[in-house]
């Protein structure tokens, strides 16, 4: 009876957990912010697949072996998953599938002398399969065929506007559609280094300028030489990641000591046109003290452009994960600092394979793989069905969200711009105002006001023409028979 009761009892709890959210057994909090900043906690977005650690995986028959403190990784063009294994002083291939190595590259021939990497710490693939490892205490970046023989170095950057005695030593390399190079290199404050498909040195790119105020120019300037050599150092802020867009746009991820702005899109220019949607927050965490146990703006350490205007960025210092949409909408929140499988030590860079995410852990040498959700799915394609410009496609993935979280935002005005491009404006006021969208409210209530008034044309003019004519017989009639009348009566009296 015993053995009875503790079997309809494990049966019982194996029923309650295959039915249970997913949410409930995440190691983090999944979350998005109102139009008050208030946090709104939501449906998870992604959620932990597997881990992909170095002692799981063969080469050549042999294990491969642990990564060590690895520090970029990058998809190449046919879906393959290249790993800057830092430590080891190797980049490691995996499948599309990141179950099976392709290839170990520990080193490279070039005039028939072997040569190997020292700490490579930034790896990318171009459109045409070419490989560009930052071999970084090797001060250089090395370019290789993608059968592995040797191209060229990109090294030793010269110019004038380098500071004499420069050492160059790039963190991470990207590449766009022209195989011009963009590197972010240690120490460099002045932007992104941009090299030639030939491997010249051309000049920065996106320099960020700290911004000082009146009173510190005007105190600089009446300062004394060892007051001023006390004061803080203004100097531009410096880049962490860097990922390039089909259409060249540069998308880097930089420090930010204020928390509003951790990310540029940069056109050919250098100019940022990032747009920073209706809360001008592009910094991920808006509320520093009440999310986690870490106080202070979020630090972005890496940026990947995902598709249709979709990016997400890589908070180091609460191990979150920030997605936005192509108007600078946050669209949602997930992942943590910690042990357990979605969770990281030291979150280091952040990548898209497919419809999974991959966030690289340097300290637990491990590669988190992220499942997207339904409630992920629908707001990824909502959102890129809006930036296609098929709104009203996107409406019922938007009901289908509002169903899983009956208060967001974004939906809510996604649905009101739908209709407001069909022409119903009464609609689009209603969940226009759920989502707390002043501009296209404004502009609803407008075209509203404006139909109103064309489609009862008829009966306010011909209520003004009634009007104006019972003021002309009360004016013109009434009031002078009236008058006439009291005259009357005085005179009587």
């Amino acid at each position: 009876m015993k053995m009875k009761r503790f079997l309809c009892l494990l049966l019982l709890t194996a029923v309650l957990a295959g039915t249970a959210g997913a949410d409930d057994f995440l190691p983090y909090d999944c979350y998005n912010y109102d139009h008050w900043n208030n946090i709104l906690y939501t449906p998870a977005p992604y959620v932990p697949g597997r881990m992909i650690l170095g002692t799981d995986l063969t080469w050549q028959g042999e294990p491969l072996g642990s990564f060590r403190t690895p520090q970029d990784l990058c998809e190449a063009p046919d879906g393959s998953l290249y790993i800057a294994d830092t430590g080891n002083n190797r980049i490691v291939v995996l499948d599309s599938g990141m179950k099976s190595v392709l290839k170990v590259i520990d080193s490279f021939e070039e005039n028939g002398k072997v040569q190997t990497f020292n700490a490579p710490y930034g790896v990318a693939v171009s459109e045409k399969g070419v490989l560009y490892i930052a071999d970084s205490q090797n001060r250089r970046i090395v370019v290789l065929n993608p059968d592995g023989s040797f191209v060229k170095y990109v090294q030793n950057p010269k110019s004038e506007v380098l500071d004499e005695g420069y050492v160059f030593t790039p963190l991470r390399v990207s590449v766009d559609y022209a195989d011009r190079v963009y590197v972010i290199a240690q120490n460099m404050f002045q932007g992104i280094m941009v090299f030639s498909a030939e491997g010249n040195f051309t000049g920065f790119f996106g320099t960020i300028s700290v911004k000082i105020s009146l009173w510190e120019k005007f105190w600089r300037k009446i300062a004394t030489k060892e007051e001023r050599s006390k004061q803080m150092l203004f100097i531009p802020t410096e880049f962490t990641g860097i990922d390039v867009d089909d259409e060249g746009f540069v998308y880097a991820s930089n420090k930010d000591t204020d928390g509003l702005q951790a990310v540029r899109r940069l056109n050919p220019k250098g100019e940022d046109v990032i747009k920073k949607g209706p809360t001008g927050n592009l910094g991920g965490d808006r509320v520093f003290g009440s999310v986690g146990n870490y106080s202070g703006p979020s630090q972005i350490v890496d940026v990947v452009y995902r598709d249709h205007g979709i990016y997400s960025l890589l908070d180091f210092r609460r191990g979150r994960v920030f997605t936005y949409d192509h108007e600078g909408n946050l669209l949602y929140i997930f992942g943590g600092i910690g042990s357990q499988m979605g969770t990281f030590r030291m979150p280091a860079a952040i990548e898209q394979v497919g419809k999974h995410l991959l966030v690289l852990d340097s300290q637990q040498a491990s590669i988190t793989v992220f499942d997207e959700t339904d409630y992920g799915r629908l707001i990824n394609e909502a959102v890129s069905l809006r930036f296609s410009g098929d709104e009203s496609l996107a409406v019922p993935l938007w009901q289908e969200v509002l169903r899983l979280d009956e208060i967001n935002e974004l939906a809510n005005t996604g649905i009101g711009k739908a209709y407001l491009s069909a022409g119903d404006n009464e609609k689009a006021m209603t969940y226009l105002r759920r989502g707390m969208n002043r501009e296209y409210y404004s502009v609803a209530f407008k075209r509203w006001r404006n139909d109103l008034l064309r489609d009862n044309i008829s009966w306010v003019l011909s209520g003004l023409i009634v009007l104006i004519a019972l003021i002309v017989i009360w004016k013109k009639v009434i009031k002078p028979r009236r008058a006439n009348a009291g005259r009357k009566e005085r005179k009587t009296a």
